[in-house]
């Protein structure tokens, strides 16, 4: 194999080791998976609701485990002017953050 036909391969970092390299447009929204409780009135539209086995409203999550306001073809939230108290205080690169994409590991490989 030639040197121009050979191609470059790029490591990744491993998600955590650079808070500057976290970001959610290179995240694969592994926080869109986790469960969310409505605490707090936002303006979450009627058909995101769901109700839990103990009666509690959290956002529906569809046969595939995402957030049914998860946008699948860019991974970005649909809502997100209206997005929960808890998908709020979930900051980018936070240890709550890093933590769920280090969960999440295969993802980056």
């Amino acid at each position: 194999m030639t040197d121009s036909a050979h191609i470059p391969v790029t490591q990744l970092q491993p998600p955590g080791a650079d808070s500057e390299a976290v970001a959610c447009s290179n995240c694969a929204a592994c926080c869109c998976q986790l469960e969310v409780m409505l605490i707090t009135e936002t303006g979450v539209p009627e058909r995101y609701i769901s109700t839990d086995d103990w009666g509690g409203e959290v956002m529906l999550r569809l046969d595939d485990g995402w957030c049914a306001a998860l946008d699948r073809d860019s991974m970005r939230c649909s809502i997100y002017e209206q997005r929960p108290l808890i998908c709020r205080e979930f900051e980018m690169a936070s240890p709550e953050c890093i933590e769920e994409r280090r969960g999440m590991a295969t993802i980056y490989r």
